[in-house]
């Protein structure tokens, strides 16, 4: 196996195995209200699977079609960027409780998306097309995610101010 197919595997693996970690379904997610088109949980494990899979065959195939080293770096960049985005979600939404927060973040997630497909059409026009999924699911995450602030307004929970 070759080495830009062992870190695509890893980067692919280690964005899921992060991403469910950072993913606990307690009763605080429970309790929040949703809207209509949130999908039942145990679909979000086989979507992530199959989208960063596809992004992860994406890195190979532009990896494999760039033609020079700053383009191959170019391939990094993006593909880096893309996943400290794809980690900075799910701790803010359930970690933190902060949908919020997750709301504001999630658009530099889906740039990073943007960027991809933008930056890797010119290397690989079938690489920029594998990202496409998770273009789409990330906006859709982001739908569910605005939806989710809509209907609990609730602010942040303020820390108990200690008495003297």
């Amino acid at each position: 196996m070759s080495t830009p197919v062992i870190l695509a595997i890893t980067w692919a693996a280690l964005l899921g195995l992060v991403g469910g970690l950072m993913t606990p379904i307690g009763s605080w997610y429970r309790d929040l209200a949703k809207p209509w088109f949130q999908p039942p949980n145990w679909a979000f494990g086989p979507a992530w699977t199959i989208i960063l899979g596809l992004a992860g065959w994406a890195a190979v195939i532009a990896w494999n079609a760039a033609d020079t080293s700053a383009e191959q770096r170019d391939v990094i960049i993006l593909f880096v960027v893309n996943g400290l985005c794809h980690l900075a979600w799910s701790p803010l939404f359930f970690r933190l409780q902060r949908p919020d927060l997750a709301l504001i973040e999630v658009v530099f997630l889906w740039a990073s998306l943007v960027a991809m497909v933008v930056g890797l059409a010119p290397i690989s026009t079938f690489a920029a097309w594998l990202i496409v999924p998770y273009l789409a699911w990330v906006s859709f995450a982001a739908l569910l995610n605005a939806a989710i602030v809509r209907l609990n307004p609730r602010g942040p929970v303020a820390a108990p101010v200690a008495k003297a």
